[in-house]
């Protein structure tokens, strides 16, 4: 059978979850409509997210369409759990986007649709609530098509919008204004299509339109748009026929190499570690060992398959589908599961989290306790970034925002029984490598104490480009486990350069290797003291690259967000000084009749201060959209963050620590 990953996706509130319910509701997996008020839906399964009535973590339902079964994705809307939809877009074959009929594109509706359209997603657009006061469909088509993507058609009309009889019908054939638009959208891009539209319009039929508009949406090349409403069902049927006409499947190869990634990870009911894998290729079997990331193979020892509104035990999963694998103990989201999937982990796709806070449990008898239950909701978001500070005995986790923290507070509480507060919220900066350094230890040169030779260079690369590391030397020079523990230790080392934060955008290279031979004394035993280990590459790496950082400079970087603030245009003399004192730069300022559009950029720290004054700026008027942009050099002097480990620029205290850690040699 063939399948299809769909992921819902959209701006908080605009009912996207609700959409999920009615979907679920008309396909027959469930009797009764859940609702988010109620905290009775499907996919909302969490305590916390029933109580807020908001989709925290991201959740996969399975059903079956005509001869297709789609596993439906639904996931966070608030711009605070991004990173669960990331995870989720690295396995997606299609997507319906929800935009709400009333408040139109949000901020975060542009930030989900420019993503789509960047990874080529097929997608569908599905403006709902159509049958809320306020709702106007016409316009908001108009929004998308100038905010989202020009390629976009309206597959429908809507009677009565904004009232509870709001009814929506599809057009067909002979809605000659709607195969006028269809014809001008696609002949624009089908060459061939437009030159039998130039000899004979008349000539196509609306069979061959249908079959050109799925394949260009397919190909993620236009953007069907549907209205209706999730509460009332309006409109939902036609959306689902679209779903199967024009979103493309697939027949997963079941006998090909096995290939596939883990995008989600979870805890079941003893602790026990439970991956969510999506299958691209191959078969996976109860007992079969599969290999997961670098690590050598494990063993399968169970396996739940979603499937028709449930999980079900199964003997075994194929390519295609989505599946809860027990037994891949070291597994971590976006690990390769056999051969990696091409579309896997290419990049990021969305800017990490600028913000960051200490965790502080309410009783010091808890501290173990937190920093465990901590580990385990960094398995699951691993853009939490954890962080322990040795010298002050501190937890820190990145952030998104404030919402974020509220309810990392109460799943510490509800789910692992720990109290905690949060000191203040501070912003997460980031190094960039000033120039070239290089620096290199000999083994058996002082004041070298390990028994390694390691040189590194150390370079600046282009924003965006990450951090590479490549062999100055030759490969056959040194085993190749010694390799590899330096390349793993110099990207560790990179978390936190001199000022503490993480370095960006950098090229390693090693120029010097060498090692000490496995040695063994006259009587057969090994002896350490005169054999090169892994370890000695782990522990002299750090003083390596840190000394060829500090020769070559870094400079810190704060994070800036762009805004776009809409205000009314008496309002504008009292805003503009108090951005300036915000640090704000309004760089376009546009009227827009009684209005204005004040368009700049802000660092990302003073974000919330903004949120917090602008309803007393603006009379509540005020309408802000914020998005990372970049970050640029710290202005002034460079904040520095305490290492969470030892310094290896502090050459005694890193060999004391080593010692303490290794027992000595």
């Amino acid at each position: 059978m063939k399948t299809l990953n769909l992921g819902i996706l959209a701006h908080v509130d605009a009912g996207k979850t609700s959409l999920t319910e009615r979907l679920l509701h008309d396909v027959g997996v469930t009797d009764q409509l859940g609702s988010v008020d109620a905290g009775s839906t499907r996919t909302d399964s969490l305590a916390l997210e029933r109580q807020r009535g908001i989709t925290i973590r991201s959740a996969v339902v399975s059903f079956v369409l005509d001869d297709v079964t789609v596993n439906l994705i639904d996931t966070p809307g608030h711009p605070d759990f991004i990173a669960e939809v990331e995870r989720v877009l690295d396995v997606l074959d299609g997507a319906v986007l929800v935009v709400s009929a009333v408040e139109g594109v949000q901020p975060q509706t542009r930030v989900l649709m420019r993503t789509l359209r960047r990874l080529r997603i097929p997608t569908l657009i599905f403006l709902n609530k159509v049958d809320r006061a306020g709702a106007d469909p016409e316009r908001v088509v108009r929004a998308v098509a100038e905010k989202l993507t020009p390629a976009v058609v309206a597959m429908g009309s809507v009677a009565a919008p904004g009232t509870r009889g709001a009814r929506c019908t599809p057009y067909g054939p002979a809605d000659v204004a709607f195969t006028d638009r269809l014809l001008d959208l696609l002949a624009g891009q089908d060459d061939v299509l437009f030159a039998d539209w130039v000899a004979d319009a008349s000539s196509l039929p609306y069979s061959r339109l249908r079959r050109a508009l799925a394949a260009r949406t397919g190909s993620a090349l236009v953007q069907p748009v549907f209205a209706g409403s999730a509460m009332t069902g309006a409109g939902v049927d036609a959306l689902i026929a679209g779903i199967t006409e024009l979103l493309p499947t697939i027949q997963g190869d079941v006998d090909a190499p096995l290939s596939g990634t883990v995008f989600a990870i979870e805890r079941g009911p003893a602790g026990e570690k439970i991956a969510l894998v999506r299958l691209f290729a191959g078969t996976i079997q109860v007992r079969d060992r599969v290999r997961v990331g670098a690590a050598d193979a494990v063993l399968v020892t169970a396996i739940r398959v979603v499937t028709h509104g449930a999980d079900a035990v199964a003997s075994s999963v194929g390519a295609g589908h989505i599946a809860r694998l027990w037994g891949l103990t070291d597994a971590r989201i976006g690990d390769p599961v056999g051969v990696p999937p091409e579309r896997a982990g290419v990049d990021r796709h969305f800017a990490p989290p600028t913000l960051e806070t200490v965790v502080v449990p309410a009783r010091s008898v808890d501290r173990v306790a937190l920093h465990a239950a901590l580990t385990q909701l960094a398995e699951q978001d691993p853009l939490i970034n954890l962080r322990q500070d040795d010298r002050q005995h501190e937890l820190s986790v990145s952030l998104y925002g404030e919402v974020q923290k509220e309810v990392i507070q109460a799943t510490l509480a509800d789910d692992f029984g720990v109290a905690v507060t949060f000191q203040e919220t501070s912003t997460v900066h980031v190094e960039r490598v000033c120039g070239p350094g290089a620096a290199v230890e000999v083994i058996a040169v002082a004041p070298n104490p390990f028994l390694a030779t390691v040189g590194l260079r150390i370079t600046p690369a282009p924003t965006g480009a990450g951090v590479s590391f490549r062999l100055g030397v030759e490969l056959g020079s040194m085993p190749p486990a010694f390799f590899a523990a330096v390349e793993e230790t110099v990207r560790h080392t990179l978390r936190q350069g001199p000022h503490g934060w993480e370095v960006l955008d950098c090229e390693v290279t090693m120029t010097h290797a060498g090692y000490w031979a496995r040695q063994s004394h006259s009587h057969g035993t090994f002896d350490k003291s005169m054999s090169s280990t892994a370890g000695d590459f782990r522990h002299l790496t750090p003083l390596v690259l840190m000394t060829a950082l500090s020769r070559a400079g870094t400079q810190v970087h704060e994070p800036v967000h762009r805004f776009r603030l809409e205000v009314p245009g008496d309002v504008l003399g009292t805003l503009l000084p108090a951005l300036s004192r915000l640090d704000a730069v309004p760089t376009h300022t546009t009227g827009q009749g009684a209005s204005y559009l004040v368009e700049g950029e802000i660092p990302a720290g003073l974000v919330h201060a903004l949120e917090r004054r602008l309803p007393a700026l603006t009379r509540g008027e005020g309408v802000l959209e914020t998005e990372f942009d970049r970050y640029r050099p710290v202005r002034g002097p460079a904040p520095t963050r305490a290492r969470w480990d030892h310094n290896p620029l502090d050459r005694k205290e890193y060999l004391l620590a080593v010692a303490r850690r290794v027992g000595g040699r």
